[in-house]
């Protein structure tokens, strides 16, 4: 089964109407490590699931990368600003490994919002679920030290360390690269 079809149903119930007309919009694509699947500026996007693979997204602040989430195989991605705001992203998604994604154009997804109650109930249900990752994410960053943050991490994906690098790890985190040399020590 389509993993974004499969995923919007964990969401809740969809019609094998809705389920079909889905399946003729939504496309698959792999992708090379180091391929943007979104650069800042773009407004067009699109919400997207990782059937494999691995991505970072970052913002540029005075010429270094900072790295606000990773996103895993099997979690609904995407930028808030291009895909419900038609705003221009202000951040950047690249993929760290080759990749294999299923996505949906914002304009088609709006499209099914209009038109189906149910997707417009998975689309909430989605929105409240990211509203609390970042809720949890803000509170970390205010709250948590880095070793905290870190072994945060690890638990939430035990191989992000072979997975990605120290250097991404660290932005992640707000510390330099020592630093996370010295957390990983004790």
């Amino acid at each position: 089964m389509n993993p974004l079809i499969k995923k919007f149903k964990q969401y809740g119930p969809l019609s094998t109407e809705i389920e079909k007309e889905l399946a003729s919009r939504i496309k698959c694509q792999t992708r090379p490590k180091g391929d943007f699947f979104l650069k800042q500026g773009q407004i067009v996007s699109s919400l997207f699931i990782l059937e494999t693979g691995l991505v970072r997204s970052f913002y540029m602040v005075e010429d270094r990368e900072i790295v606000s989430w990773f996103g895993f195989e099997n979690i609904i991605l995407g930028s808030i600003l291009p895909l419900f705001c038609k705003l221009p992203s202000a951040e950047n998604i690249q993929f760290l490994e080759k990749s294999t994604i299923y996505y949906i154009d914002s304009n088609d997804l709006n499209e099914f919002y209009r038109k189906y109650e149910q997707m417009n109930t998975i689309g909430r249900i989605m929105t409240e679920e990211y509203c609390q990752i970042l809720e949890e994410r803000v509170m970390s960053l205010q709250t948590q030290s880095a070793e905290e943050r870190y072994t945060s991490l690890l638990a939430y994906q035990p191989d992000a360390i072979q997975r990605i690098s120290l250097g991404h790890i660290a932005s992640y985190l707000g510390i330099k690269q020592e630093t996370l040399s010295r957390i990983r020590k004790k």
